[in-house]
């Protein structure tokens, strides 16, 4: 039972990535989804999450417009996609599981389920 990230790497700014995060042993459907990042020295943020059921969207003021997230029902995998890279994008970002219908992005409501995080640099 785990989550698995991958999709991170080393962009310039203004380039485009997309994470994905695949779920084993247990249905994504079951779950709100969220996205997480942490820089070095910062406390983890929540970026982007999707309800379970309710069909609801949040995003961080900082990524809106420029991310986003979805899910595959069929490939039991969730995604982030990443536009307009900034260099105060650079983190390791974080997928993560919570037994909710709606979704938040605060770090408590995510109880179950976290994925290893994937490292995601903006340079030029």
């Amino acid at each position: 039972v785990q989550l698995q990230a991958s999709g991170g790497g080393s962009v310039q700014p203004g380039g485009s990535l997309r994470l994905s995060c695949a779920a084993s042993g247990f249905s994504l459907d079951n779950y709100a989804i969220g996205w997480f990042r942490q820089a070095p020295g910062k406390e983890r943020e929540g970026v982007s999450c999707m309800g379970r059921s309710d069909g609801s969207i949040r995003y961080a003021d900082s990524v809106k417009d420029r991310f986003t997230i979805s899910r595959d029902s069929a490939k039991n995998t969730m995604y982030l996609q990443l536009n307009s890279l900034k260099p105060e994008d650079t983190a390791v970002y974080y997928c993560a599981t919570a037994p909710t219908l709606g979704c938040g992005l605060e770090r408590h409501y995510y109880v179950d389920y976290w994925g290893q995080g994937t490292q995601v640099t903006v340079s030029s």
